[in-house]
């Protein structure tokens, strides 16, 4: 009987091995759903490369730089463009979607304030958008804005309750050293002097002369 048991055990694993209806290699479709993955693995790394490229130009582009522009008041098409800066010192990413916390200076009209925004900052392919969407700015007031950067320009659009208009200028890089002649009295003259004739962002008037 053990022998007899023995030959249908071998007997059974020969049928087995040899059966044309059972293939120990790896089907197609088990194949392609393999390729599929691997590809799909390099088209992530490939994706998170290009974004971590974009993000350095970003950071690099607006680091240590001026913004020189005006910007105009619809419906006030009749007056000079005003004039308006904003100095950053740098931009870096948050852990907060995507949002960018920028490290600015903003002059326009009799304003002249130094604060960290954080912003918005959206994609249109290779192309940075900044992004305002009734974002409240300290000592300044609620916006909503486009900005797009290109290289060394900047141009876009601007809201401010009912008044908006447009932007635009050059992206200047800052000096890192400073001369060695201090402007300490032209300053002081400048903070004295009446404010600039620039229309108020906030209303679209003449920014008014500080009271004495």
């Amino acid at each position: 009987m053990k022998v007899t048991h023995r030959i249908a055990c071998l007997a059974a694993t020969a049928l087995i091995v040899c059966s044309p209806r059972v293939s120990l290699a790896v089907s197609p479709e088990s194949q392609q759903g393999e390729e599929a993955k691997q590809s799909e693995a390099k088209t992530d790394d490939s994706a998170d490369d290009a974004q971590a490229a974009r993000f350095e130009r970003f950071r690099e582009q607006l680091s240590g730089v001026r913004l020189v522009g005006q910007f105009s008041v619809v419906g006030g098409e009749d007056r000079p463009l005003a004039k308006e800066e904003y100095v950053i010192s740098g931009v870096e990413k948050m852990n907060r979607g995507d949002y960018w916390l920028f490290k600015a200076q903003i002059k326009y009209g009799r304003y002249d304030l130094t604060v960290p925004l954080p912003l918005e900052v959206k994609w249109a392919g290779d192309t940075p958008v900044i992004t305002l969407t009734e974002t409240k700015i300290i000592g300044l007031g609620t916006f909503s804005a486009r900005v797009v950067i290109d290289r060394d320009r900047y141009a876009g659009t601007w809201q401010h309750g009912e008044v908006g208009g447009h932007l635009f200028g050059r992206i200047e890089k800052v000096a890192t050293e400073k001369p060695a002649d201090s402007t300490t009295e032209d300053a002081a003259e400048d903070s004295a002097a009446p404010a600039t004739e620039a229309p108020d962002k906030a209303t679209g008037e003449k920014a008014a002369a500080p009271e004495e």
